[in-house]
C-alpha cells in the first residue's frame, strides 16, 4: 500500500492494538494523526508504520511510546532544511 492510499479516518493503532487516533492528513514522509479529547496533534513518521491494512495503520511501537516521542511539530522538509542552513546569516562554519 502507498502513503496516497491511507485515507483520513482510518485508525492509527500502536503495536500493543491500543488507538492512538485517526488519520487527519498524510503528508510526504509523515501520517498527520488527531488523538481525542484535547490532546494535540502528532504527526507520525512513516518510518514508524509497521502495516496498513484497510482502515487502520499499525505502529512499529505503542501507543503509550507513541505519544511521548515528541511529534507534536510537523517535521521540516529537506528542501526546507538545506535552502535554510545557506541562507542562515547568523550561521558560523
Amino acid at each position: 500500500m502507498r502513503m496516497t492510499d491511507l485515507r483520513a479516518g482510518w485508525a492509527v493503532l500502536g503495536n500493543d492494538g491500543r488507538r492512538l487516533g485517526s488519520i487527519k492528513a498524510v503528508g510526504q514522509n509523515y501520517i498527520l494523526t488527531s488523538r481525542p479529547g484535547f490532546a494535540g496533534d502528532l504527526y507520525v513518521p512513516v518510518s514508524s508504520v509497521a502495516n496498513v491494512t484497510s482502515g487502520a495503520v499499525h505502529l512499529n511501537i505503542t501507543a503509550r511510546d507513541a505519544e511521548q516521542m515528541g511529534w507534536e511539530q510537523q517535521p521540516r522538509d529537506e528542501e526546507e532544511f538545506e535552502a535554510g542552513s545557506d541562507t542562515d546569516p547568523q550561521r558560523h562554519i
